[in-house]
């Protein structure tokens, strides 16, 4: 895989008394916007589209500059072959499910086609759907309809603007799959807008944390999520860290499913997929504790060797500690505890993880396969 940027923004720009300023380069995949309301997560992805102009600044995406303040480039939004999926699907509701996928092959002539509506309908699966119309779909097919219509634009680069934000719980779970494999799959660098971090953790190969405007972090998801010091931005109760793992065993008798990491393997809540198959998954830190020898009679089946890199209390009783375990991983105890313990940047610990605690919500793929033709 190309290690070399999918995505560049160096921007400054200026609404009324509003102030963005975002620098940052994602690698290829998906790139998770992630912040607060107002923190100015959509306006930039605007400015990508180009239905904005910045100030001063330079936006490329892959090889292409899109906009550059110092050589006049400024690219019209028409010709920026950009596929925008916004929070409401918009799609048009006197056309079947089959005129919508297709209305953004309008814009594209045959040569620079390379999304094609079979493979576009196997991906979301809906090719069921295709002579129906909008107003007899669900939520989250009229979403995998607007996501299918943006691809059939052959778009360089996919905006997502929080395009779960309007599901339930139910809906977000059935359509979360059909993201992952459009990170997996399509090959095209994806910017995907959230303020929920599970959502984060489980799709963005990138995560970019705004606030009031301007970019305070951005890297890999697995670094960012494990920095302490981003918790008030990332938030506390659902501070986690992420697992790149992959399928070791399976338990028929009791129900389980061995994972494979780094540092060692996990037991977690029978997954049906095969051996070898890649995953990510997502440990919160309040399901996290640790001992300072490895006990003998507990109902722990996850018991993980490592050491404290970093401890960091804040307001109230709870401690957030930094655990080597062979990948970053995050516990939440209680100062006393940290105390009592004496635990200290270098004390090897224990980390104990209930299998139980560990859902299929924070689970997601992890692999790259390839379905589609070129």
């Amino acid at each position: 895989m190309s290690t070399s940027p999918a995505l560049h923004v160096a921007i400054k720009h200026q609404v009324g008394s509003f102030k963005l300023q975002a620098e940052f380069s994602a690698a290829p995949g998906l790139t998770a916007f992630f912040g607060r309301s107002g923190s100015g997560k959509t306006t930039l992805v605007n400015l990508i589209a180009g239905l904005a102009t910045p100030g001063a600044g330079r936006i490329e995406v892959g090889d292409d500059v899109l906009f550059d303040a110092n050589k006049g480039i400024n690219v019209s939004p028409e010709r920026r072959r950009v596929g925008y999926v916004f929070q409401e699907d918009r799609l048009f509701p006197h056309m079947t499910v089959r005129g919508n996928l297709t209305y953004g092959q309008r814009f594209r002539n045959k040569a620079t086609r390379y999304h094609y509506l079979d493979d576009v309908t196997d991906l979301l699966d809906v090719g069921a759907l295709l002579d129906r119309r909008p107003a007899g779909l669900s939520g989250g097919e009229r979403q995998r309809v607007a996501i299918g219509r943006a691809l059939l634009s052959s778009p360089d680069i996919l905006l997502m603007d929080e395009p779960l934000a309007s599901l339930d719980s139910a809906r977000k779970s059935q359509i979360l799959p059909f993201i992952e494999r459009l990170r997996d799959d399509v090959g095209i660098p994806i910017v995907y807008v959230s303020h929920a971090i599970d959502e984060v953790g489980r799709l963005a190969d990138t995560m970019v944390i705004m606030d009031n405007g301007s970019t305070v972090a951005a890297g890999p998801v697995e670094d960012i999520m494990s920095r302490l010091d981003l918790r008030p931005l990332t938030g506390r109760y659902e501070a986690g860290a992420v697992f790149r793992v992959r399928v070791a065993g399976q338990d028929k008798t009791y129900g389980l499913t061995e994972l494979a990491f780094p540092g060692g393997r996990l037991w977690v809540p029978a997954l049906d997929q095969p051996l070898g198959y890649k995953m990510r998954m997502r440990i919160r830190a309040r399901d996290v504790s640790l001992s300072l020898s490895r006990p003998l009679d507990s109902s722990f089946l996850n018991i993980v060797e490592g050491k404290v890199m970093e401890i960091r209390s804040e307001a109230g009783p709870q401690t957030d500690i930094l655990v080597d375990v062979g990948t970053p991983l995050i516990a939440r105890v209680t100062r006393k505890s940290v105390a009592a313990m004496r635990l200290r940047p270098g004390t090897k610990v224990f980390a104990l993880i209930k299998a139980a605690a560990i859902d299929r919500h924070a689970m997601g793929l992890g692999g790259t396969r390839q379905r589609h033709k070129s």
